[in-house]
């Protein structure tokens, strides 16, 4: 029998009883408040409590049935199968190292399969049978090039048959465990088949198989675990008497591994997913590793060569500042007009050699004048077009215009009809480009309809796509998760009633269009940020008023199993923005709270005057915990940014309750002062920040909510 999107043949997907199929983000999957737990707080959930409650059971007791466990064969030691391939003076000379994106892995030579083989005698040196019941860890690089061949990590294969004992093959999106039982009359082959296992990425990936009787779960980069159960379970007494382990092929040419591997261990009676899923950086945790693979290359001696050669794919860029993500890992920049040489660490440019810059101070570049106020702003890069800014207006006529950076200035470009825009956001699917307007208010016909406009190549313009039914939209947010693109909504009220749900949207990739997925109680909702640690994804919402207060609950949701769920609540005033951001290893998360309200309480000194507050990420609580607090005036929006080695906050301060002329303020991150006040920034109803580099410098630009002028301001650095 076969379920719909799940394994392929008679396999049906169920929980793996022994394995700790729980990734440790899923225990915070309930309601976790940092300032006390709200009312009505959801539970965890009785499966939930029971996949806990498994997961210590079995990590407790590792793999056991029947009394019996692998001790006396293999003493339980992971079984490095990589290394016991490398000969003890050096590589074979089937062996290639190379070094990509920081990590040094095996490429094997197609020519001459046999000679990466070793007797399995070599590792299983106490009996001659298999574990019943084990992990495989793997770490590997798939090239990106597509095929539709098979390709072996590794087989176990008797001398004199042509047969697969166990066996790793990996297909395009696909991944097969083949093993042998002798149990049947004969012999038979039985292969297990995950689907949807994507690693032609051209990125470092762990994958942990775990194996116990009918029962087979595969973990990619610690994420949720796939379970299989089949019909015939793994053979308890696999004899591996005269057979042989054989690297990246099955003793023949044909379906030899092409990419990269790092890491090849049998961990036999345990789940090795706990022992490889303790940090953060799951992709490149290592059980055990071959020496040469191990660290960075150490300088030899000016008499010297290194004891094992290694090459690397790394090039240099010229030009302007390119992407710098987890692609160009270990990849050059180098920065003619500032004589700087920078490398990409997998989301930033770390200087090797540059003079370095600070920022000296902010002077005003250009007042852009809009169609009328600005409710917020949007700068995009269009490739091969030019950078963009998307300006939300008040008014219906001439509505929101959208202006192009030409000789250092941005100037009037194309205008959109909208009606009350809140903010825009920018996004592509594929080759295709999308610009998304939140519209507050009703058209000409009485309907509230927020749009999404796809740019025309032919016209150079942006044309409208799609209309969605909204609820006076305040914010957009454009992400991606396990390759399906989506879109949300914030809807802030209907009518009189702020209590109401926004909406998740999926992409139908068949009808080119958006399709409703998931909506989210929200109350007067005015954003939402969308982020990804490690391989989960995270999505926060600013609730802002429940009707009688703005002493409210935010909420931080988790991609789990399909759909978003509740992971953690902070108690937020008013709250208007969340920003995250990093700084080296550490995760934050900023809320712009914008006043204080509750019908049932006395009227404070001063509304708007409050505090709005960072969060970091504590890995050992698996939550956000306050970080610091920052006194602000309305503040309504968050934009992060750096210069040089400098990271800066800047807040946009809207009304501090008797003016709308209010400083603006940048701070500075200072380490363990937190981030400190270095620049004031005369702003008038400030209401949204965007950050964005040229080739001519930085710049920061604000939107103003009560006067047609925004500016535009050059950081001057030294």
């Amino acid at each position: 029998m076969s379920l719909g999107g799940g394994p392929t043949a008679d396999y049906v997907r169920v929980p793996v009883g022994l394995s700790p199929a729980v990734p440790p983000w899923e225990w915070m999957s309930g309601v976790v408040p940092v300032d006390g737990p709200p009312e009505a707080s959801p539970l965890m959930s009785a499966s939930l409590l029971l996949r806990v409650i498994l997961l210590h059971w079995a990590t407790g007791r590792g793999f056991i049935q029947g009394g019996r466990t692998w001790q006396h064969c293999t003493d339980l030691r992971p079984l490095d199968i990589l290394s016991e391939a490398v000969p003890a003076g050096g590589l074979a000379r089937s062996m290639r190292v190379f070094q990509v994106q920081g990590m040094r892995g095996f490429q094997l030579n197609t020519s001459r399969p046999r000679a990466l083989g070793f007797p399995a005698s070599r590792l299983f040196i106490h009996c001659d049978c298999f574990p019943e019941e084990f992990s495989i860890i793997v770490t590997l690089r798939v090239l990106s090039a597509p095929t539709k061949r098979n390709e072996y990590l590794f087989t176990l294969m008797a001398e004199e048959s042509s047969s697969v004992l166990v066996g790793l093959r990996y297909a395009p999106n696909k991944l097969h465990f083949l093993f042998w039982s002798q149990e049947h009359a004969g012999g038979w082959q039985t292969r297990v088949t995950f689907p949807n296992v994507s690693l032609s990425d051209n990125q470092w990936h762990t994958l942990v198989l775990a194996v116990s009787g009918q029962s087979f779960s595969l973990t990619v980069d610690c994420s949720i675990p796939k379970d299989i159960v089949v019909e015939t379970p793994f053979p308890s007494s696999l004899s591996v008497k005269r057979a042989s382990f054989y690297l990246g092929s099955r003793r023949r040419r044909k379906g030899v591994f092409t990419g990269l591997l790092r890491q090849l261990v049998l961990l036999p009676g345990a789940d090795a997913t706990s022992q490889i899923c303790t940090t953060m950086d799951f992709k490149v945790e290592m059980l055990s590793v071959p020496t040469v693979l191990q660290g960075l290359a150490e300088k030899p001696a000016s008499n010297e060569v290194l004891k094992y050669p290694y090459e690397t794919d790394t090039k240099v860029t010229l030009g302007s500042r390119p992407a710098c993500t987890k692609q160009e890992k270990m990849q050059f920049w180098f920065n003619a007009s500032q004589r700087g040489l920078f490398l990409c660490n997998g989301s930033t440019w770390i200087s090797m050699l540059e003079v370095k810059q600070r920022l000296d101070y902010v002077e005003e570049y250009q007042n852009l004048v809009t169609n009328s106020e600005t409710m917020g702003v949007e700068v995009f890069t269009i490739p091969k077009v030019g950078l963009f800014a998307a300006t939300a207006n008040r008014y219906t006529l001439p509505g929101s215009a959208i202006y192009k950076w030409t000789d250092g200035k941005f100037v009037p470009y194309q205008n959109i009809p909208t009606y009350q825009a809140q903010s825009w956001k920018y996004f592509t699917i594929g080759k295709k480009i999308f610009l998304a307007v939140a519209n507050f208010e009703q058209d000409e016909r009485g309907q509230e309809l927020s749009v999404i406009y796809k740019w025309s190549r032919r016209k150079e313009k942006f044309i409208t796509h799609q209309r969605i039914t909204t609820h006076s939209a305040r914010d957009w947010e454009a992400f991606v998760i396990e390759g399906e693109a989506f879109l949300a909504v914030v809807n802030h009220r209907e009518g009189n009633n702020h209590n109401i749900d926004s909406v998740i949207y999926r992409w139908n990739p068949r009808t080119g269009l958006f399709e409703t997925n998931q909506t989210i109680p929200t109350s007067g909702a005015y954003d939402w940020e969308f982020f990804t640690i490690g391989p989960y994804s995270f999505l926060a919402v600013a609730n802002t008023f429940n009707g009688t207060s703005t002493k409210i609950y935010s909420h931080i949701y988790i991609w789990l199993s399909g759909s978003f769920q509740l992971f953690q609540s902070i108690l937020t005033i008013g709250a208007a923005d969340w920003e995250v951001f990093r700084i080296g290893d550490r995760v934050f998360l900023a809320v712009a709270n914008s006043h204080s309200y509750d019908s049932g309480m006395p009227a404070p000194s001063n509304f708007y005057a409050i505090n709005s507050s960072i969060y970091e990420l504590n890995i050992t609580a698996q939550m956000f915990v306050k970080f610091q607090d920052l006194l602000t005036f309305s503040a309504l929006d968050w934009e992060f940014f750096s210069v040089g080695d400098d990271s800066f906050l800047v807040v946009a301060n809207s009304f501090d309750g008797f003016t709308f002329s209010v400083n603006s303020i940048i701070y500075r991150w200072q380490g363990y002062e937190g981030f400190v006040a270095v620049h004031h920034l005369p702003t008038v109803g400030c209401r949204d920040w965007e950050a964005f580099h040229t080739t001519e410098g930085s710049y920061l630009l604000y939107s103003s909510a009560k006067e047609p002028l925004s500016k535009v301001l050059k950081l001057k650095t030294t």
